[in-house]
């Protein structure tokens, strides 16, 4: 049988290079070329690092890491019904189980199913020269879109147009960002498509803030710092910002979100992990604010995104700052890990910057 290499997270901040087969699609399955995988935070905070979260919905050692995959079909199972040989396409990275009422909301994210499994976590994922995936979980990936582009949809992308649709960004919002790591500079870009007046972030690492200052989607850039909440208001003629996104799952940061928004004003939060201490009364109940919740997306919602990018120009593989070859798979988690950069992409046909 054909062997591919692939690559495992053994939960203690590195990575394994090992064979496998190349799998062959059964009945509704398709058989993927890799062609760009990139890298997510929760990878590394629930896997990289240690294996985080017991049971089913845990990291399950052994199987093969990267749950932001795009590539092309080179083979189909029988009873495949959209998608042939040749098409270019995006993994949704759960497969759920299709009955459930959040599976056919198009939520599988939420599936509580014993039979959802989220790829790169309890069956194999992205980082390998080839993925099996069944072909409900594909988004058709356009020839306006580089795979880079449509691996960062399969999650962060996909995760931050959810959040921003149900705070609701248009031209009459300035909005703020806490947390400028990949999920912030995607929220930074969309919030800027979809028509925000102003755009300000809040970010720690002077590594990442010289990134987000570089791209240019920010009207201004802080250092994180107990000033922040009364910076923002001096920016804003001291109302506060009508919308606020939080992507650092920093306590602080989601306070000065909340405190920084002005009254009516909405908040989401995307980053995972933390805790959030605020004041119900003084930070939301007085100021009639609401906060949102949002966590990944739907498949529908994820199609419409694709729509969109190619409608709206924008290319999200310009917040890729590293590329590395499948050889190179451990220095990706590590510069990743580090946080010292912006999204990192494994790429295999791609040119290596």
């Amino acid at each position: 049988m054909k062997k591919m290499l692939g690559a495992l997270l053994p939960g203690n901040s590195t990575v394994e290079l090992k064979e496998f087969d190349i799998p062959v699609p059964k009945h509704g399955e398709v058989l993927i070329k890799m062609e760009s995988s990139t890298i997510c935070g929760s990878d590394i905070r629930c896997i990289y690092h240690e294996h985080l979260g017991k049971g089913p919905e845990g990291y399950q050692p052994g199987m093969i890491a990267g749950h932001e995959p795009s590539g092309q079909i080179v083979e189909t199972g029988p009873g495949c019904r959209r998608f042939k040989n040749g098409d270019r396409v995006i993994v949704y990275h759960i497969s759920g189980c299709g009955v459930c009422n959040d599976c056919r909301r198009g939520y599988m994210i939420s599936c509580t199913s014993e039979y959802r499994r989220a790829y790169g976590w309890q069956r194999d994922g992205g980082m390998a020269e080839f993925l099996l995936a069944e072909e409900k979980d594909l988004v058709a990936l356009p020839d306006a879109l580089s795979y880079s582009d449509g691996a960062q949809v399969a999650c962060g992308f996909g995760t931050v147009y959810e959040g921003l649709e149900k705070i609701g960004i248009s031209g009459n919002d300035a909005v703020l960002i806490t947390g400028l790591g990949p999920v912030g500079l995607a929220s930074a870009m969309l919030s800027k498509a979809m028509g925000a007046q102003r755009i300000f972030g809040i970010e720690m690492l002077d590594e990442r803030i010289a990134i987000a200052r570089k791209l240019g989607l920010f009207d201004e850039v802080i250092k994180a710092g107990e000033e922040n909440v009364q910076q923002i208001r001096d920016l804003t003629g001291g109302y506060g910002v009508e919308k606020a996104v939080d992507c650092s799952a920093n306590n602080k940061a989601r306070l000065s979100c909340i405190q920084a928004t002005r009254k009516w004003g909405k908040i989401v939060f995307l980053g995972e992990g933390g805790t959030s201490e605020f004041q119900p009364s003084r930070d939301i109940i007085h100021d009639q604010k609401t906060i949102y919740g949002s966590w990944v997306t739907t498949i529908w919602r994820m199609e419409e995104l694709v729509e969109r990018l190619v409608r709206w120009k924008i290319k999200p593989d310009a917040l890729i700052t590293h590329r590395f070859p499948l050889k190179d798979v451990g220095a990706a988690y590590a510069l990743m890990a580090s946080g010292k950069c912006g999204k990192v992409a494994v790429v295999f046909d791609e040119e290596i910057h």
